[in-house]
């Protein structure tokens, strides 16, 4: 994969979106690894995000600085205009990102392409962040990203605020303590809590799904 500071006029097929908070280097290689044919790219550069045929916007961190760096960098302007026009995946901040409003640090908004709230976990006894294994029951399972994978398959976790199970975008689940949506579904976005370039054959599985998945029109 290459870093990409200016544009390469219909060279880019894969673009991850790089603002300087995430796990950039883990999920490209696991890109290249499912697409060994594509041109995949990191880059903080709306016009090279522009010219690509699917986004990946990861992250590691709060919502708030998330989103100021992406306001400093003028890139949440650029992705609530492409997003809507191309298969984009969202990986654990990265899918929060794509929701109105976290209550994390006393309350920050996010991009807004996705209706619901996120909240942290405060089930007594139990750990804050959820971190490691656990398995996410897709509502849709014949779906062509879920293709390949058994009914209750193990992801990996690393989060401290989750999304409420009743958003409408909801299209899997999982639990800590209480349930929480661990993978969204809305026209050409998708997006997941875990990180599926740390959680083995059944992440890259579900990587290699979503470099094939061909949304419908909405």
């Amino acid at each position: 994969m290459e870093r990409a500071d200016s544009v390469h006029q219909g060279d880019v097929v894969i673009a991850i979106v790089d603002y300087g908070m995430g796990n950039l280097h883990s999920i490209a290689k696991a890109m290249a690894h499912v697409a060994p044919g594509e041109t995949i790219r990191l880059t903080g550069e709306p016009a090279v995000l522009a010219e690509a045929r699917r986004l990946v916007l990861p992250g590691v961190g709060a919502m708030g600085e998330a989103m100021a760096e992406l306001s400093r960098r003028g890139l949440d302007v650029a992705l609530r205009q492409l997003i809507p026009q191309r298969p984009t995946l969202g990986v654990c901040l990265g899918m929060q990102l794509l929701f109105e409003y976290s209550s994390e640090h006393g309350g920050a908004a996010g991009l807004g392409l996705l209706a619901g709230k996120l909240r942290r976990f405060a089930t007594p006894g139990l750990a804050v962040p959820h971190m490691g294994w656990n398995d996410v029951q897709p509502k849709h399972g014949e779906h062509p990203l879920w293709q390949g994978m058994e009914q209750g398959a193990l992801f990996y976790f690393v989060h401290s605020y989750f999304l409420e199970a009743s958003a409408p975008a909801v299209a899997a689940l999982s639990a800590h303590g209480t349930p929480f949506g661990s993978a969204v579904l809305q026209n050409n976005i998708f997006a997941v809590q875990f990180h599926p370039e740390k959680s083995g054959p059944a992440g890259l599985r579900l990587l290699q799904n979503f470099v094939q998945w061909q949304p419908a029109p909405s």
